[in-house]
């Protein structure tokens, strides 16, 4: 898998990251939270959001992989009990997709061949090597993309003293959620400019709001 394939579909979680652990660092420093409180108060979002997302992650996908699982044995159990009406099965998908019939059966014979489950797995149902779900494997990438995403506001308003930290917090969060909208643009292959304004502009509000609430609503 090329890395702009693995990297794609966990741009959104590290997004959340930074936006849910901004949103934490930001409501606490608006409400004048010490370095200690911002410390543990952050520590505590990013620890949380990680295991949310990992979890809720991998209870979507196991229920996929059981599904897929599922599928293919129900498979597995028709080409044992009828191989010949299943390659006549999958001559007939072949057809529907446009192949002559003579071809379609020349394909599916050969196909059934070499791997009968793969063949019918992918003209069934879409599933390939590729797109098999590990439900564990996929749920801690996707836990892993959400603390690294919210591990930069968290060092950055913990280690910026003083009154600085909530300014320096938002232009590196501001910077950082831009930077993500770069990475998903250039891999769509579209013009970077709008993805970054719209990702930056969406967290950029978002601080503005918990950083006003908890100015204005701390005790």
């Amino acid at each position: 898998m090329r890395v702009s394939g693995w990297i794609r579909p966990h741009i959104p979680e590290a997004s959340d990251g930074i936006l849910t652990s901004a949103g934490i660092c930001e409501g606490f420093a608006g409400a004048g939270a010490s370095s200690s409180v911002l410390l543990f108060a952050g520590l505590a979002g990013l620890i949380a959001g990680t295991l949310a997302m990992g979890t809720v992650e991998y209870s979507k996908l196991r229920a996929e992989h059981d599904r897929q699982t599922g599928e293919l044995a129900a498979e597995q159990a028709q080409l044992e009990t009828s191989p010949d009406a299943e390659l006549d099965e999958l001559t007939r998908l072949y057809v529907s997709r446009g192949l002559s019939p003579g071809l379609a059966r020349h394909v599916a014979v050969e196909l059934t061949a070499h791997d009968a489950l793969a063949a019918h797995a992918e003209a069934e149902y879409g599933i390939t090597e590729a797109s098999r779900i590990a439900p564990l494997r996929d749920a801690l990438a996707v836990s892993a993309a959400f603390a690294a995403g919210a591990l930069l506001p968290w060092l950055t308003i913990v280690v910026i003293p003083g009154p600085s930290r909530a300014p320096v917090t938002f232009v590196v969060v501001l910077a950082a959620l831009a930077l993500t909208g770069w990475v998903a643009a250039r891999i769509a292959q579209v013009h970077p400019l709008v993805p970054m304004l719209r990702t930056a502009s969406i967290g950029g509000l978002s601080m503005l709001i918990t950083y006003s609430a908890g100015h204005l609503l701390h005790p």
